[in-house]
């Protein structure tokens, strides 16, 4: 049976560890949809997107202090570099919107920039990479969560290989998302005439980018898992044994 402190804590874990990123994300991808959805609709998600965002930060300010405590290795200084990435991208993605602003924030005595909206366009895309590495580095804390939440072992076999199934179809998913939506030359910030025809379909769009958005999960939660693998099997403990 679940204690009222029990159920108090599985709620904040479902409200800030779940609910909110996962509504941040969404939002996130409503604001990529721009020519689809026009203009004030765009500006308005993209508000609520940083205004959740504010309160993700406030969630977790206990980062923000412990910066300056404790030890660097590698791993750490790793961490600290992606996650300064992602907010340094989100700053830039930030004030661009209130420069370019033609709606929420057009009151603004701001001229406006067509240099800005390039910038504007082209962060918001890596936002989405940098966004999926910042899942992939909490990936594996996520998941013990989820799991003790269920009630399930981590090293039940079957749950394991569906694990990786699932992993391996994302993946190639991505992959091939990445090459339908023209990603990488976004990302490289060069220009493409290539547009998703909304008239045709709308909802594969989102679905491609969140296939997109799981490839730099994936990645990261690999490689980090390989590492910290690497690093128990050198360990002095280890080599001794």
């Amino acid at each position: 049976m679940i204690t009222h402190r029990g159920a108090l804590i599985v709620k904040s874990f479902l409200l800030q560890r779940v609910m909110l990123p996962s509504l941040m994300l969404a939002f996130l991808l409503l604001s990529l949809a721009y020519w689809w959805l026009d203009n004030v609709p765009h500006e308005i998600f993209g508000t609520v997107l940083f205004g959740l965002l504010c309160w993700h930060i406030y969630v977790n300010r206990a980062w923000f202090r412990n910066l300056t405590r404790g030890k660097y290795d590698a791993r750490r200084v790793v961490r600290v570099v992606l996650h300064t990435s992602l907010i340094v991208n989100m700053a830039v993605l930030l004030i661009t919107s209130v420069v370019i602003s033609k709606s929420v924030f057009a009151w603004l005595p701001i001229p406006g920039s067509i240099y800005l909206r390039e910038i504007h366009w082209f962060s918001a895309y890596w936002v989405m990479i940098v966004t999926g590495i910042h899942v992939g580095l909490h990936w594996e804390r996520l998941r013990a969560s989820l799991l003790n939440l269920l009630g399930l072992r981590s090293t039940n076999p079957v749950l394991r290989a569906i694990f990786l199934v699932l992993g391996a179809a994302f993946l190639l998913q991505g992959l091939a998302s990445f090459q339908t939506l023209g990603v990488w030359t976004k990302l490289t910030f060069n220009y493409s005439l290539d547009f998703w025809d909304f008239t045709a379909s709308v909802a594969p769009f989102f679905g491609h980018w969140l296939a997109v958005f799981t490839v730099p999960a994936i990645i990261t939660h690999s490689l980090m898992a390989i590492w910290r693998w690497a690093g128990l099997r050198n360990s002095p403990s280890i080599r001794g044994a």
